[in-house]
This record gives C-alpha cells, structure tokens and sequence, in this order.
C-alpha cells in the first residue's frame, strides 16, 4: 500500500469531522478517484478533486493534511514504543 492510498480514507474524514466538507462532497470525490483509476486516468488525491471543485480552499487542505499527519506521527509512536 501506497502513502497516498494509507491517507485517502482518512483525508476526506478529517475533512468531514472539521466541517470542511459534507458526506455527499466525499463520496463524490471517491467515486471521482474510483472513476478515474478504473479508467486508467492519473491518479487524483481527494484533496485535488475537492478542491477542483471549490469545495474545500487551500488553507482547508493544508489544515486537513496537518491534522492527518499529527495523527499518523502519534499512531506510529503508539506502536513503535
């Protein structure tokens, strides 16, 4: 598995937890990424999708991808100690 696979699912639930998006908003966004890996189109990260949409600025994504590392970074402590 693929970092950027690692943090899709999570990306668009921070997302939702913060208000930044709504449920509807992401699972757009996975159908969008499902879409285009079955087709054979490069590959988008939810971030890009949403905010090609103008669903999210690049503050909310900055914000969002702060967040999902903090957590990644203290699960990862968790399991190393």
């Amino acid at each position: 598995m693929t970092e950027q696979e690692k943090y899709c699912s999570r990306f668009g639930k921070i997302a939702v937890d913060n208000g930044f998006l709504v449920a509807d908003q992401l699972q757009q966004a996975l159908r969008e990424q499902v879409n285009d890996n079955l087709a054979e189109r490069p590959h988008r990260v939810i971030g890009a999708i949403c905010f090609e949409h103008g669903w999210m600025t690049p503050a909310q994504i900055e914000e969002t991808l702060n967040l999902l590392f903090k957590k990644s970074n203290a699960n990862q402590g968790l399991v190393e100690s």
